[in-house]
């Protein structure tokens, strides 16, 4: 029962983040941003994780997770209420910043738990259901704020995001009872240096897999509402193209646990970041909304798997009780490109147009996919 709870308030805040993301692509559109300020919008997310990562983790370690997420979940609803009060550019670099933080202390502890429930062997199994729930999130975002903005505005979009990040925070500072004593007791453990962690070969390539796969998810949803807006689609379409995306990653995690017991987790890895790569190919060829949304399902079967596989073998190749800190590194990585990659193809994108941005993600993914193949011989 625990792990289902758990999923259930991943699910609200993940939901809230990813409306975010579409909804702030969307107004700084609105607010008549070029590709580059876009771009550094998609940087502030991840902007100061980058530093505060590996300290959420040994947060997580050390003092147990039902703090850092209460205060992630009521930072993110602060952080998506300050544009309906100050609506500006200004407000949403702030905003995003503040997002970013909040999302990155809900999101290691959220994680460290989902791993320390149950035994062992439950492990992949407790991971693929929670991956389900971001699946779920990721498609009731996009679809939410894709209606909300059509039919009520940018503000009262972003105030409604606000109120659905807000509610896990609720629920933990008043009914906390279904997070086991003893994650507490088994995050105790040596302290040690980001080196030891680094100098695992097999976390190592993890971290860098794992970061391409993050950055694929996060350029699709910040640059498909740019491209989506250049070819005349509406906001509720836009939404829709998105959470096709989502649904796809629901129904291939159902069969996450299957697929990495017949071919290994690193195979099917593999196989994911090939997939999303050349699926990416084929974005800026298409200016249809239904072929638009069958091209976000295959790309959704690719990114599907390679998000909730990468947390699984971080989680299983970390040192003993330093899972938490692994993840918060593992983050490190990942926001470390997301940082770098949207403000170099946001460059990209304002000289040459928004197409190379997909290509040139496309060409990280596979070069992923081929990293990740010789990991495995």
């Amino acid at each position: 029962m625990a792990i289902y709870l758990t999923v259930l308030l991943a699910i609200l805040n993940q939901a809230a983040l990813k409306g975010s993301k579409m909804l702030v692509a969307l107004y700084a559109i609105e607010l008549g941003a070029s590709p580059l300020a876009i771009g550094m919008l998609v940087s502030t997310y991840a902007l100061f994780p980058v530093v505060l990562a590996v300290y959420a983790g040994r947060i997580s370690d050390r003092s147990g997770v039902r703090l850092p997420m209460i205060l992630g979940s009521l930072g993110m609803a602060a952080g998506l209420l300050l544009p309906v009060f100050l609506p500006s550019m200004a407000t949403l670099f702030v905003s995003s910043a503040l997002i970013g933080i909040a999302t990155l202390f809900f999101h290691v502890s959220v994680h460290n738990l989902v791993g320390s429930l149950g035994e062992p062997h439950e492990r992949t199994s407790n991971f693929s259901t929670f991956s389900l729930g971001a699946a779920i999130s990721g498609f009731i975002g996009p679809l939410l704020v894709g209606f909300m903005v059509d039919h009520a505005g940018y503000l009262p979009a972003y105030a409604v995001l606000a109120v659905i990040a807000a509610v896990p925070g609720v629920v933990l500072l008043r009914y906390a009872g279904f997070i086991p004593p003893r994650v507490r007791a088994a995050t105790q453990g040596r302290a040690g240096s980001v080196k030891d962690l680094l100098g695992s070969a097999a976390l190592r390539r993890t971290y860098i897999t794992g970061g391409l796969i993050i950055t694929g998810i996060d350029l699709y949803n910040f640059y498909l509402p740019i491209y989506g807006r250049s070819i005349g689609l509406s906001a509720s379409a836009i939404g829709i193209v998105l959470g096709m995306q989502a649904a796809a990653a629901f129904a291939v995690r159902l069969w996450l646990p299957r697929l990495a017991r017949r071919f290994s987790e690193q195979r099917v890895l593999t196989a994911s970041l090939i997939v999303a790569g050349v699926t990416y190919l084929g974005f800026p060829l298409v200016e249809n909304a239904i072929l638009l949304g069958l091209i976000s399902f295959v790309l959704g079967l690719g990114l599907g798997c390679g998000q909730p596989l990468s947390i699984i073998l971080t989680y299983n190749h970390a040192p003993a009780n330093r899972a938490g800190e692994a993840l918060g590194l593992r983050l490190t990585v990942n926001k470390f490109t997301e940082v770098i990659v949207p403000v170099v193809f946001g460059s990209l994108g304002t000289a040459a147009g928004i197409f190379p941005v997909f290509w040139a993600n496309a060409l990280l993914l596979l070069i992923g996919g081929y990293f990740s193949a010789e990991k495995r011989k």
